[in-house]
């Protein structure tokens, strides 16, 4: 009868770090297409539709949209260094 228990000192119920990190940058990365959702739709959420200027909006949503290309690049970039360690 053989017991596949292992022993307290073998057992981690932590995940080394980079593993760990690599986990939160995917899920960031995951959540990215929400916030963008968000931040797109806050402009019509809160003018209702009709206030402000055109031209207002679409600096504000190249903005946006510039601002998310960022982060999914130091996200990648985040990724990218945990493999070369």
């Amino acid at each position: 009868m053989t017991d596949d228990r292992r022993a307290p000192q073998q057992r981690s119920e932590f995940l080394e770090h980079s593993v760990y990190r690599r986990r939160r940058l995917l899920d960031a990365i995951k959540l990215l297409p929400f916030l963008g959702a968000a931040f797109f739709l806050f402009p019509a959420l809160m003018m209702g539709g009709g206030g402000g200027s055109t031209a207002i909006h679409l600096v504000y949503y190249f903005f946006v949209w510039c601002g998310l290309i960022g982060l999914c690049a130091v996200f990648v970039r985040g990724l990218d260094d945990d493999s070369e360690r």
